[in-house]
């Protein structure tokens, strides 16, 4: 069976989105990252554990393939070519009532009822799941009890306000499987569900 990973980037303080238009990620999707080469190595490492790829259909039209199919066309010169390799390899889903097709490669849109794509997904040999999307997407994921493993990178930043991925719905308890602080002042800490709120 395979596992459901949520990675999403978070202030100190549990937020995933910002009210205000500022700058707070240690990785944005542009060139522009304050990543150290050990957090790559390891986010890396973990990624290669992935053969599919689940989006939001706002992710997937704000840019996200497009952008990593770009990055991998610059080898060598993109220094995420690695990571951008792997989400070319990888299968695509996109979750999403509106479209009917895909116009990205190797990418194929879902649609209905979110448990039961979700657990089609994870049934059968292979690789894990990552997901990636935006806080109303990770939430929905939660409220259905479909996450494995939550991945949370923590910024090293206080926003005081802003987007939340617990509101909907949320597990009692969760067991931490794993923590690691990085130079470049992230922390990645990951957890899988224990117990469920009842």
């Amino acid at each position: 069976m395979k596992k459901l990973i949520l990675q999403m980037q978070m202030s100190v303080d549990g937020f995933v989105g910002a009210d205000e238009d500022h700058r707070w990620q240690l990785w944005e999707w542009g060139d522009d990252s304050d990543w150290d080469d050990e957090l790559k190595q390891d986010f890396n490492a973990v990624f290669e554990t992935v053969d599919t790829i689940l989006l939001s259909r706002k992710m997937a039209e704000e840019g996200y393939l497009t952008h990593w199919g770009n990055a991998a066309r610059k080898f060598p010169k993109d220094r995420f070519y690695a990571f951008a390799q792997r989400i070319v390899e990888a299968q695509k889903v996109v979750l999403s009532d509106r479209l009917r097709t895909s116009r990205w490669e190797r990418t194929r849109v879902a649609s209905g009822d979110l448990p039961r794509e979700v657990n089609a997904l994870k049934v059968g040999e292979g690789g894990n799941i990552a997901v990636f999307g935006g806080a109303g997407f990770a939430s929905a994921l939660i409220a259905g009890r479909l996450v494995d493993e939550f991945q949370f990178f923590i910024n090293p930043a206080v926003l005081g306000s802003g987007r939340r991925i617990f509101d909907q719905g949320a597990f009692a308890r969760l067991k931490l499987i794993g923590s690691k602080a990085y130079a470049c002042g992230m922390v990645v800490n990951r957890y899988a569900p224990t117990g469920r709120a009842t």
